[in-house]
């Protein structure tokens, strides 16, 4: 069963694709590099041992993803990771954001549509709740977005609901996934961030190798135990583990929601903390007044996924830490193949 990762060099992604294997798939990515480099699509290959197909192409090409589609006949099935991810870009820069991810995703579906490609396994996120009304957050949650990215995300799942209504044989998981953080055990592949990083872990990753100076932590008056801000953050093979668990059991038309999350919220001095303990020393930290648009807590209650995918996380936040760690310190400059 040959599956299509777009944007299957990224940080989610890559490991999806070894999770893929693993489990006996064939996996075609596409990308075009934007927010990756071909040094992860390397380590892929080495780690698998398999000479994983790999496609260029921007998915903003209408004709490039019709020309994909027609020369591998044989995929099944699509796990959607290609898009923008930055919520502060995504508000300075919308028009960039609706262009990339809708117009990608659009071009997609249509080429699925007429190749005859009926599962789609999308990667969405806990964004889509905005500030929840109750914790831990169910899948029946109100969602509010407050920002292009969130609404990008939003939208799309709109659209696939759409699809699948008008389609009978369009089978769809939404995957709305809370906080990804750490990296393969092998500390070959992980998260490589362009520029200053934009998420806690990394920023503190780089913090701790000594690229950045300090960490700026926005508020410290929050309703939490410490007064800094709680989030559900799950290691990144737990959350690759997820994909071909919703790839798995997505065998009936429809539209499938899961939150995938750990269902436990961590403050961000409890992530300082325990990552001090895994690289050694001290994290250097700077308060800094809050963030607009920042929720004080964010925290999945991730049963239905264990219940209906039989799924759930394994790794605990030690583990995310050490194997951030473990890859930051043997990749300091990140994949640096430019």
């Amino acid at each position: 069963m040959l599956i299509l990762v777009t944007g299957g060099t990224g940080y989610i992604g890559s490991h999806t694709v070894l999770a893929l294997l693993d489990a006996g798939y064939e996996v075609l990515i596409a990308d075009n590099y934007i927010n990756s480099k071909p040094e992860a699509l390397r380590r892929v290959r080495k780690l698998s041992g398999q000479d994983v197909p790999f496609a260029l192409c921007d998915l903003r090409d209408e004709a490039a993803t019709d020309a994909l589609f027609a020369a591998h006949p044989d995929i099944e099935a699509v796990i959607h990771f290609a898009g923008l991810k930055a919520v502060g870009e995504s508000v300075h820069k919308p028009f960039l954001y609706y262009d990339n991810n809708l117009k990608s995703t659009l071009n997609l579906l249509n080429a699925m549509q007429k190749y005859g490609v009926h599962a789609f396994v999308f990667s969405s996120s806990a964004t889509v709740y905005g500030d929840p009304v109750s914790l831990p957050i169910r899948e029946d949650a109100p969602l509010h977005v407050a920002s292009p990215y969130g609404r990008t995300k939003l939208m799309i799942e709109e659209m696939l609901r759409d699809i699948a209504q008008a389609d009978p044989a369009f089978r769809v998981s939404l995957l709305r996934y809370f906080n990804p953080v750490g990296a393969h055990p092998s500390g070959l592949i992980g998260e490589d961030p362009n520029g200053i990083p934009n998420n806690l872990m990394p920023f503190i990753a780089q913090v701790a190798v000594g690229k950045l100076d300090r960490l700026p932590i926005y508020g410290d008056d929050y309703d939490t135990p410490d007064g800094t801000g709680v989030r559900d953050y799950i290691h990144v093979c737990d959350l690759a583990e997820g994909h071909v668990a919703a790839l798995k059991a997505l065998t009936a038309p429809g539209v499938y929601t899961f939150n995938l999350g750990t269902g436990l919220g961590y403050s961000v001095f409890d992530i300082v903390h325990e990552y001090e303990r895994a690289c050694g020393h001290p994290i250097a930290y700077a308060m800094k007044p809050r963030r607009a648009g920042d929720v004080a807590s964010c925290y999945a209650d991730p049963s239905q996924a264990r219940d209906t995918l039989h799924w759930e996380a394994k790794r605990d936040l030690a583990q995310m830490c050490e194997d951030s760690w473990n890859f930051q310190r043997n990749n300091p400059d990140g994949y640096n193949d430019d």
